[in-house]
């Protein structure tokens, strides 16, 4: 089945009703999140990239049709507008790398009502499921303090897929290598791999498993000392590695028990054996809040493998997102519902240093010093330019990184900044609510841009 059919059932009734009504004005919906999830101070924007691949081969065919259909249990002539319909619309997005924060739009796409409409699902899923990895990688890259981060996640992620996109947002937010081979070739990454306890004990003792695996890998090798006892393994491999003359880059892994403690003995015990250059790596369960207890306790620890946690976001594994209708035929349109209401009309945000984020009309005048955070990436189905690489975005996030504030950059009882809402976008908001309550059955005579103030906000 193609990617077309990967949706929810209501997108395709919902589709199937507009073109049967006629209904195939430009729409404009928005995607963003609510509000972050608890210990988080900001969110890397992340998963647009393949949401644009997607969108760019999107065309629903027979077969499709066929697929919705059975699901449907009607006949495929029922379906038959269906057939052919593509994404020919515009897509404004933040790109990836940037930090986010919530109310602000990820992304809006503006494109006739049922393109719109059908391309949500795999919308959500791809940009909300980066996005929270994204964030929870970003956090140990934080919590390490400049030490080497390294995703071990391939085995613990949701899906094959999960894990290659686990390691290429790492690789995003500046982690050090990956585990994972096929992300490493194809995304350019450096791999990074040790050894498995079941290679120790396939072997008569730890010394020997060390010194086999060295001799079939002639560069910088890293030996896992915790399977039996660490004390003694970490005694056989400063014998192995003394004999090695590799230069640096070696190292000893520790992947279980109290790693601080471990790490503190280890180094006492490689530096007594001459071998001050062996790194410690370390690994086994490892997410921000374990790796910011291990950096402020001191302890010797020179990279940190994270995989598990990490991988799937295991603190905040889900966004409170949404992919909202905010303007259809010229007309903008909200959302009242308790606790999930929505604004109205196509949006910018406004970036300004030492200030509060705006949100804004999309064609608001932009405050001074300000930098727009949205820019269109898709017009008329097809991107703007070349796709984004992973350097750019990995550059782009550290500019934020480094300009975030230190309450939000907390690995413990963060504060995130609250953006602000511009005088136009509030304006618009309140003529559109007061219409609903009015009378809601009635069509708005408002258009877009009858809220905006002359100068902008």
């Amino acid at each position: 089945m193609s990617e077309v059919t990967t949706t929810d059932l209501y997108e395709v009734t919902m589709a199937m009703s507009y073109l049967r009504e006629g209904m195939c004005a430009e729409a404009t919906f928005s995607l963003f999140v609510r509000d972050l999830p608890p210990e988080r101070g900001f969110l890397v924007a992340a998963g647009l990239e393949p949401a644009l691949d997607y969108l760019s081969r999107f065309v629903v065919t027979a077969d499709d049709v066929r697929v919705f259909a059975e699901a449907l249990r009607r006949p495929t002539a029922d379906l038959a507008q269906l057939v052919g319909l593509r994404f020919g619309g515009e897509v404004r997005a933040v790109p990836e790398g940037r930090l986010v924060f919530a109310g602000e739009p990820l992304l809006e796409v503006t494109a006739p009502l049922p393109q719109a409409q059908l391309v949500e699902t795999y919308l959500l899923g791809q940009v909300c499921h980066q996005t929270a990895v994204a964030s929870k990688a970003a956090r140990c890259v934080l919590a390490a303090c400049g030490r080497p981060v390294v995703d071990f996640s391939l085995r613990r992620c949701h899906g094959p897929q999960a894990g290659f996109q686990a390691a290429r947002l790492g690789g995003i937010v500046g982690f050090a290598g990956t585990s994972n081979v096929d992300a490493a070739v194809r995304l350019g990454l450096d791999a990074s791999g040790t050894m498995a306890h079941s290679y120790i004990e396939s072997f008569p003792c730890e010394e020997d498993a060390f010194r086999a695996f060295a001799r079939t890998h002639p560069g910088p090798v890293t030996l896992l000392v915790d399977t039996y006892d660490t004390d003694r393994g970490v005694a056989a491999a400063a014998r192995v590695l003394n004999g090695l003359r590799r230069g640096p880059g070696c190292a000893i892994r520790l992947d279980s028990g109290d790693l601080g403690q471990l790490a503190r003995r280890s180094r006492v015990q490689l530096d007594a054996a001459g071998l001050t250059d062996v790194r410690i790596t370390a690994s086994g369960g490892l997410d921000e809040y374990a790796i910011d207890e291990l950096v402020r306790s001191g302890a010797p620890i020179d990279v940190f493998a994270v995989g598990t946690r990490v991988g799937i976001a295991a603190d905040a594994p889900y966004l409170d997102a949404a992919y909202k209708l905010v303007a259809y035929d010229g007309r903008p349109v909200m959302k009242l519902s308790s606790a999930k209401a929505t604004a109205p009309a196509a949006k910018q945000v406004y970036r300004r240093p030492g200030s509060p984020d705006v949100i804004a009309l999309r064609d608001e005048a932009s405050p001074p010093g300000s930098v727009p955070l949205l820019a269109t990436v898709m017009l008329h189905g097809r991107r703007t330019g070349p796709s984004d690489s992973l350097a750019a975005a990995r550059i782009r996030f550290e500019a934020d990184l480094d300009a975030l504030t230190q309450e939000a950059r907390r690995i413990s009882g963060p504060r995130p900044p609250a953006p602000t809402v511009s005088e136009g976008l509030s304006r618009l908001t309140g003529e559109v609510r007061g219409r609903l309550l009015r009378d809601p059955g009635v069509p708005s005579a408002v258009r877009v841009t009858d809220g905006i103030p002359p100068g902008g906000p």
